[in-house]
């Protein structure tokens, strides 16, 4: 299992961090020990003083596939779900201003928060979803799948091109603007729609 993670492609995102708008999007990884299930606590590593929070939708891979045509991309998935992708800020603007790879920022254990899934059949309009992050019980970001600049198939048909997709293969498609510091004792809760997938605590 893979777990694949879309940057930058909420446009307001981009401009938060002031990054330029991609044309094609923009792909890290993260590996398997990166994923923290089950709403267990999020443990602030000691190599950072600047973690932030990054809601996603997720999408699960359901069937092996390479080389995937964007007009069949939506038979490769049938469950939605919520994540958060840890970051640590600082060391990824020190990387980013030597050309560094992210990895130290992005890959880290336990930096890929994953909640339930959903059956995508929920939902009447997989371009008009929203999803929200509360912090402490204020609401720190909102997102639609409307303002996405990739859309769901399209980010497997461009992975799939370089990457085999695989069975559980988790594909989080990027964060609305609104990121921000965690600290120790925050309490964060995701909602898909008004469904709580998220409630976990920073220690």
């Amino acid at each position: 299992m893979k777990i694949i993670a879309i940057g930058r492609n909420y446009a307001e995102h981009a401009k938060e961090l002031n990054n330029a708008i991609p044309t094609v999007p923009v792909i890290f990884l993260k590996p398997d020990t990166a994923l923290l299930k089950d709403n267990k606590p999020f443990y602030h590593p000691e190599f950072s003083n600047d973690i932030h929070h990054e809601i996603e939708l997720v999408l699960k891979i359901s069937k092996e596939g390479k080389h995937i045509a964007e007009k069949h991309a939506s038979n490769y998935f049938e469950e939605i779900g919520l994540g958060i992708d840890f970051t640590a800020r600082d060391i990824q603007q020190k990387h980013k201003e030597k050309g560094l790879p992210w990895e130290l920022a992005k890959a880290f254990d336990n930096s890929a928060a994953i909640g339930r899934f959903v059956p995508k059949s929920k939902f009447t309009d997989l371009n008009n979803i929203t999803f929200h992050l509360e912090v402490n019980d204020s609401t720190v970001q909102t997102g639609n799948t409307a303002n996405l600049l990739f859309s769901f198939d399209y980010i497997i048909s461009f992975v799939s091109k370089y990457f085999t997709l695989k069975k559980g293969d988790l594909i989080y498609t990027g964060t609305p603007a609104g990121v921000g510091k965690v600290n120790i004792g925050d309490h964060l809760a995701g909602y898909l729609e008004e469904e709580k997938l998220l409630d976990f605590y920073i220690r």
